[in-house]
This record gives structure tokens, sequence and C-alpha cells, in this order.
């Protein structure tokens, strides 16, 4: 019996390398857009020269105490969701999982929400670790229910997206018998970027650096759990150990993502799929391709949020909804179809 091989051709390196040097000059692109737009919109000329210290004060003060950690925390919250988009795909090997079918935004999002009604006092850092813990406690929940002599995918996601049901219940409770204080818990679900600071950035940082690096030093054995649970065992990966470190990598960084910026749906879900159109499914390639990917279109919506009709913002959460949702209908109707 003939094995065919159907793994799509590889782009060259060099096509690789030009990728990332076009996405980094269009997220580059987009920042300065970013910075100059506002209710107080600033020439780029203005930019460099606050930067280098010869600029009005109060235009510095604008750009540096307000406009700049969002832009950083918009990218950073783009490659966190997208990355962490790619590892639960693969190893689910479902093109429709993504850290949502984890059950992890919906929990973030009942700890978040919990603490805003019920302790309206609470500071942002509050706010940000319940956010985290909840995340996580959810994720500790659907593996443990879902080990047995192992994890397998399906039983996994089936498992975590009953959870995220039951949690999503919790959410619409708690809002129907809240205070005024739930319009700050709307906001937070809705996915905002908007008075973000220095602190929230420096507290997500340290996610981002220290598990994309990770992540991507395991891209090759992520490529073995892609191919199959057997075939990785074969080829002598410890199949379970790998599962749960890159699994937990990406629910960390997803829960330190939604802890600070609430919840954004469609990038970890949307974003592995355009990148592997672009760079094949080798994930050396596709992790980088997808975190540049992620960083553009989260600086994009949020972008198209604070222009769309000024001087309200529309959330960035809430725009990626309204370009995610057409295309997760797109995918189910193409999986449909298989």
């Amino acid at each position: 019996m003939q094995t065919v091989n159907k793994t799509k051709k590889q782009p060259s390196r060099f096509k690789s390398v030009g990728l990332f040097i076009i996405l980094s000059v269009l997220i580059i692109a987009l920042s300065v857009i970013s910075l100059s737009l506002g209710d107080i919109n600033i020439p780029p000329l203005d930019i460099i020269t606050s930067f280098i210290g010869i600029g009005d004060p109060d235009l510095t003060s604008i750009l540096v105490e307000f406009r700049l950690p969002r832009i950083l925390l918009a990218i950073l919250t783009g490659i966190g969701l997208a990355v962490s988009g790619v590892v639960v795909q693969s190893i689910m090997r479902n093109p429709l999982a993504s850290p949502d079918t984890l059950g992890l935004s919906s929990g973030s999002g009942l700890a978040a929400v919990a603490v805003t009604i019920l302790l309206p006092l609470a500071s942002p850092s509050v706010l940000s670790a319940a956010a985290f813990a909840g995340g996580s406690l959810v994720f500790v929940i659907v593996y443990l229910l879902a080990y047995k002599k192992g994890v397998e995918p399906i039983r996994f996601a089936l498992i975590g997206v009953a959870v995220s049901a039951f949690c999503s219940s919790g959410i619409h409770l708690l809002i129907s018998k809240a205070n005024p204080n739930v319009n700050a818990a709307l906001i937070w679900l809705s996915g905002s970027l908007w008075g973000r600071t220095w602190d929230q950035l420096i507290g997500l940082l340290p996610w981002i650096i220290i598990l994309l690096p990770l992540i991507w030093l395991l891209a090759a054995r992520l490529d073995l759990i892609h191919l199959g649970d057997e075939v990785a065992r074969g080829l002598g990966a410890r199949v379970e150990l790998i599962r749960l470190v890159l699994l937990a990598s990406a629910v960390a960084m997803t829960a330190a993502v939604v802890s600070v910026v609430g919840t954004i749906g469609f990038v970890g879900l949307i974003i592995p799929h355009v990148a592997k159109r672009l760079v094949g499914s080798r994930h050396k390639q596709l992790i980088p391709t997808a975190a540049l990917l992620g960083a553009l279109f989260v600086l994009a919506a949020d972008l198209i949020g604070r222009g769309i009709a000024p001087p309200l913002e529309i959330p960035a959460g809430l725009i990626i909804g309204i370009i995610g949702a057409p295309y997760f209908l797109y995918l189910l109707w193409r999986e449909s179809k298989k």
C-alpha cells in the first residue's frame, strides 16, 4: 500500500525572511499612525522631536504616557494570542481550535466579572490577578477531567467547550444580578486597550519574553505532535510531557494577555490559518509569522476602533469579533465539506 505525501511545499528561507521584514515594516508604519492619531493629532515630525527630547512637553506626555504603552500592549496582545492559537490548533490537530476552546477566556472572564461586581473598589492589579487565576484554574480543571491514561485531543476539546459554556453561564448570571458596576465588567469583556498603562505593559512583558522563546524552541517537537501521537511516540517524543508543557505555556500566555486587556476572541483562531497559508506548517517559521500577524491584526483593530467614530472608541475586541465571526463561519463551512 503506497502512502502519498500531501505535505505542501514549504517556502524558502529567503521568502520567509522577506515576509518577516514586510510584516515588521507594516507594524512600524501602523505604530507611527497610531501615535499620530487621537483627540489631538500629532504630526510625525513632532513625534520624532518628542522622542529625542526636544519636543513640546505636553505632546511628549501624551505620546509617552498614553499612546506608546497602548500600542506596545496591542503588539504584545496579538503576539500572545496568535502564538497560543498556533499551539492549541497543532496539539488538538483541529483547525477550529483556539485558546477559547480550552475555556480559558471564559474562565478569566468569570473571575474578572466576579471581582468587578463583588469588589468594585478593587485595583486593576487585583482584577488582572483574578483573571489570570481564573483562566489557569479552568485549564487545570479541563486537563484533569480530560486525562485518562493520557489526553486525547478530541476529549480535551469537548470538555473545554463544556466548561467554557458553564463559565459563560456564570458570567451572564452575575451580570443579570449586578449593580451599576456591570458597565465596567462589560467594557472588560469587550476587550479594550483604552486606558492601559506602563504598569500593565510591564506586567505582561515577562510572560511574552519567557514563553514565546520556549514555545519556539519546542517547534520541532510540535511538528511531531501535529503528525499524531503514535507517530510522535515512534520517533521518540515524550508526547504527554511535551503536550503538557506546550499547553501550559499557551494557557499562561493567553491568561496573562486576557488578564490585562480583557477577552479578545478570534485572534488565536484566525491568525494561525493565515500564517500557514503564507509559510506552511513547519512551526519554526509558523510561530514567528503568526506572532507578527497577530501583532499587526490587533494593532490595526485598535486603530480602526479609535478612528471609526471619534471621539468615541470601539473596543478592539469588538472590531476583531466583527471580522472574526464571518471567518469562523467560513472555516465551519470548509471543514463540513471535507
